[in-house]
């Protein structure tokens, strides 16, 4: 329980410093709600970490566990088999490329860059957008560190590197766009593996028939792929939770049987693989095949198509369970799966076309055939969510223009559904399907998605060891130069294949980069304009608390992008309405560079202009993984318990600084009577503390517990006449109704500006704009009770 609250008294022998660090903290005590104690990953017992990490087989391992079917297709159809070395060497490429990059990066190192136990590209940029203000929308707030989930703990927050690198980045405008640049490019190969996995994925798993079925070729490999790409992307609005209830099992089956048909293969053919652990092999396989080795290695790469996913999708589990299920399942069976492959392989070399199910006993065919569609179905649909959860973080973001997002589950708020993005990437699977025809053309592009995706990732991990971790230089130094030589070198080689269908990644990337900057850009512009333009305190208290017309009763929320400051809609509003309502909100709905914000601290009040004018300001916060689920008249009763909330803390705040003023005011006459040594120290804490903070910082979360901390004897807020009197006018205007006062804000590039400024924000961002979701959609608002006026801003 909170103690008593007690006002220190300062003696002629404590110390100054100990007397304001102490006042602080009971300043803070009585403002600050009783921390309790939060369930985290690290509180699971080990049977719930073994129970996570069997549920990631089928969520995160999907992708990575189907490459199996088709990587040394792909790379013996670059380097004919004419050895034994050619084999083992790619057998050694294989098994280091996967140790390296998924176990050595990804296990050990990524996923410890986690911004509160969320994963993925801009779970990495908002993680150095709460430590450096590198964020492009100028919207951040002192207010917003005091999230319980924003604060980052740092080693050792002293180090001269670390505040040079973040002095750098915040000074520069030109880093802050290459680095949204970057994160934007990343998120842009996400979307594009989302096409392209689907269309890997499955076409692999149905040309197993080639060989089993007379007469079923090319075309029919095509159009069965086609009717399952139908089929998947048609359950989508089902969601994931229930068309995936399987899917863990279906994947640990699908896991056992690699390993499984691994064993098998070693033992009966040719166990003298094994020698491909000594890593000279890859010299060796280079060495003899030259240019022809160095074209192999964008197949090679394939053996680690999906390892992003452990990273991305770290926000449905804990760190412990993926890096359980990856050492203890995952790896393993994939070592014995190529293993087998290659023992199969040099026995049978002409086999390579179609190595994985030529290697399976003949018996075993048609089981392994269902897992095999069934896995490659689940690996299409954890790439499928993920470019959900990506176009929804950039929107939240301020990076995406908005889309209708349908929320699938009523329990998991990450299980989400966007129509629009499910059909694009559903006619572009169709097509890429119907153009390439053959998996090996596919490759080619895929590698490149996925090279790009772990590219992003070093750097943005690279820049967080040295500005957050303020790791050891050297060792900060080793981790890009180690893991980034290896994803350039297999980068120089899939972008060897461009002609050869690797420009499809890059059009994907390029149209979906141009988009969302695009987006971004105009945003920020447009906000830049809210700010210059918003409309001075003096002209406001000029109008009197009539605003210079007709106050009738009701709730006028008026929504806007501005987190200070009256908007210059409001203007527009007072100009063209005859009258307007006796209490005014001005709501801004933001998004923070937090994964979620807690309920309780979702709205941060503050008063605009004098009590008699009834106006103040509402920023609702939600972190980029929150889901606005309530309705309108949940957020309206949500809006004015708050407000209430934020009232009575007002009063609260005024009863104890008089208080303390009076306090202080007796210490003062008493030390001055007396000639106490210890004045200074007494009129230094008589600065109002709590008057600063109730008009910068004051939120409406407060609990009753804390209300509960002051003594009867501060102030009876029911003996307050001002209070009681502005409460009940609040409760009057509620019960008259609320009305959304909406701005439809439009961007024109001024007549002197440069030619390629108006064509992108005079036509594309124009064109976005006008076909996006439209604000009141978004927000969820009644259209009965919409006030909507536009105005036009010139940058």
């Amino acid at each position: 329980m909170l103690k008593p609250w007690r006002l220190l008294v300062p003696t002629p022998t404590t110390p100054r410093n100990s007397i304001n660090s102490t006042f602080s903290a009971v300043v803070l005590r009585i403002h600050g709600k009783r921390a309790r104690p939060k369930r985290s990953w690290k509180d699971l017992s080990v049977w719930q970490n073994l129970a996570l990490a069997f549920q990631t087989l089928g969520v995160v391992y999907g992708d990575l566990g189907t490459s199996p079917l088709y990587v040394f297709t792909d790379v013996f159809s670059k380097v004919p088999i004419r050895s034994e070395v050619d084999v083992l060497g790619a057998l050694s490429l294989v098994i280091y490329t996967i140790a390296l990059i998924p176990l050595a990066k990804y296990v050990f190192v990524v996923l410890k860059a986690n911004d509160n136990g969320e994963g993925g590209t801009f779970a990495l940029y908002s993680l150095i957008c709460r430590y450096a203000k590198v964020n492009m929308l100028p919207n951040r707030q002192p207010a917003d560190e005091n999230i319980s989930s924003f604060r980052l703990k740092l080693p050792t927050p002293e180090l001269e590197r670390a505040l040079n690198i973040k002095e750098t980045l915040e000074k520069r405008s030109s880093l802050k766009t290459v680095l949204l640049l970057l994160v934007l490019t990343g998120t842009s190969m996400v979307i594009g593996d989302g096409i392209l996995t689907p269309a890997m994925s499955v076409m692999s798993a149905v040309s197993g028939l080639q060989g089993e079925i007379p007469g079923f070729g090319t075309s029919a490999v095509v159009v069965v792929s086609i009717i399952i790409l139908l089929g998947l992307f048609s359950i989508q609005r089902f969601g994931t939770g229930k068309v995936g209830f399987m899917f863990a099992p279906v994947l640990a089956l699908w896991f056992f049987s690699l390993g499984a048909i691994g064993i098998y293969n070693l033992v009966k053919h040719d166990i003298r693989v094994l020698k491909a652990l000594n890593p000279a092999y890859i010299y060796f396989f280079f060495k003899k095949n030259s240019s022809a080795a160095w074209s192999a290695l964008g197949g090679c790469v394939l053996c680690i198509t999906g390892a992003e996913a452990m990273f991305a999708d770290l926000g449905h589990f804990s760190v412990q369970s993926i890096q359980i299920a990856f050492t203890c399942v995952v790896f393993p069976c994939l070592l014995l799966a190529y293993m087998g492959q290659a023992s199969y392989l040099m026995k049978y070399p002409d086999s390579a076309s179609r190595i994985f199910y030529d290697s399976v006993p003949e018996s075993l065919f048609w089981p392994v055939f269902v897992i095999a569609t069934l896995a490659a179905m689940i690996a299409s649909q954890a790439m499928i969510s993920a470019t959900f959860s990506c176009v929804k973080q950039a929107m939240a973001l301020g990076c995406f223009p908005r889309l209708k997002i349908v929320h699938t589950s009523r329990k998991l708020m990450g299980q989400i559904y966007i129509p629009i993005i499910n059909y694009f990437l559903m006619i572009m699977c169709i097509i890429v399907v119907s153009i390439f025809q053959r998996t090996t053309d596919i490759a080619n592009a895929y590698g490149i998605a996925e090279v790009g995706v772990m590219i992003v990732s070093t750097t943005l991990v690279t820049l967080v060891m040295l500005l957050i971790w303020q790791t050891n230089l050297f060792l900060a130094l080793c981790f890009p130069l180690v893991f980034g030589s290896i994803e350039l070198i297999y980068l120089s080689a899939v972008l060897s294949k461009i002609l050869e269908g690797g420009w499809l990644p890059l059009a994907f990337a390029t149209f979906f980069l141009c988009v969302m900057y695009t987006w971004n850009y105009g945003s920020v512009l447009k906000y830049q304009s809210e700010v210059r333009e918003k409309i001075s305190m003096d002209f406001m208290l000029e109008l009197g608390s009539t605003l210079g017309t007709v106050r009738v009763p009701g709730i006028g929320l008026l929504y806007n992008e501005l987190v200070q400051g009256v908007p210059s809609i409001f203007g527009q509003f007072l100009l063209s309405l005859p009258a307007i309502h006796s209490t005014i909100v001005f709501v801004c709905i933001k998004y923070v560079p937090v994964p979620v914000v807690p309920q309780e601290e979702r709205f941060l009040f503050r008063r605009v202009c004098p009590k008699d004018y009834h106006m103040f300001r509402c920023v609702a916060r939600y972190g980029y993984k929150d889901v606005r689920k309530e309705g309108h008249h949940v957020f309206e009763q949500l809006l004015v318990e708050s407000l209430e909330k934020f009232l009575r803390r007002e009063a609260q705040d005024l009863a104890i600084e008089s208080n303390l003023n009076e306090y202080f005011d007796n210490v003062s006459e008493r030390s001055r009577d007396s000639g106490a040594a210890g004045g200074d120290g007494t009129d230094e804490l008589r600065v109002p503390l709590m008057h600063d903070q109730r008009l910068e910082d004051a939120g409406s979360s407060i609990s009753e517990e804390t209300s509960s901390a002051f003594p009867s004897s501060v102030m009876s807020l029911d003996e307050d006449p001002s209070l009681e009197y502005e409460l009940s006018a609040l409760r009057e205007a509620m019960d008259s109704g609320f009305t959304y006062l909406l701005a439809h804000g439009d961007v024109r590039a001024k007549k002197n500006s440069l030619f390629f400024k108006k064509l992108v924000i005079n036509y594309f961002y124009a064109f976005l704009r006008k076909n996006c979701r439209a604000g009141a959609a978004n927000m969820s608002v009644p259209h009965m009770n919409i006030l909507q006026v536009g105005m036009t801003y010139m940058v």
